[in-house]
């Protein structure tokens, strides 16, 4: 498996591990808790931190295909292995702190750390033209 993979397994680890602190916004939400029968309705409560990270976790869900699909992408068409690796490594430290960012609250950094990850997701298709 080449390096490029081994970030795509991470990106889509974040994905779950994302889930984390949403978990703890939710179990401090309210006076009964963590409601696991009906998780979602719990959710569209959440205010403040917790929001965001429902936020961040749902982007996580929309953007890791796209990763995904470059990966692929510039793995099928042999790219340069050099710059594959370095673009997907970039768009991993961009999804983690893109996801600090976004339950921390800082919109501006974060929307610029978002879209230098998309930028490698491009990258990474320019690489396998």
């Amino acid at each position: 498996m080449t390096y490029p993979f081994y970030c795509l397994a991470a990106a889509f680890a974040l994905t779950y591990l994302t889930k984390l602190p949403l978990t703890i916004a939710m179990a401090k939400e309210g006076e009964s808790g963590y409601d696991n029968h009906n998780p979602r309705e719990q959710q569209a409560r959440l205010t403040g931190w917790g929001c965001r990270s429902l936020a961040a976790h749902q982007n996580s869900f929309e953007v890791t295909p796209v990763f995904a699909a470059a990966v692929i992408t510039a793995y099928l068409f042999q790219a340069d292995a050099y710059w594959s690796a370095l673009w997907a490594s970039i768009f991993l430290a961009s999804r983690i702190l893109y996801i600090i960012l976004y339950i921390k609250d800082f919109p501006l950094m974060r929307s610029t750390v978002w879209t230098i990850g998309m930028a490698s997701c491009i990258a990474l298709f320019v690489l396998a033209a």
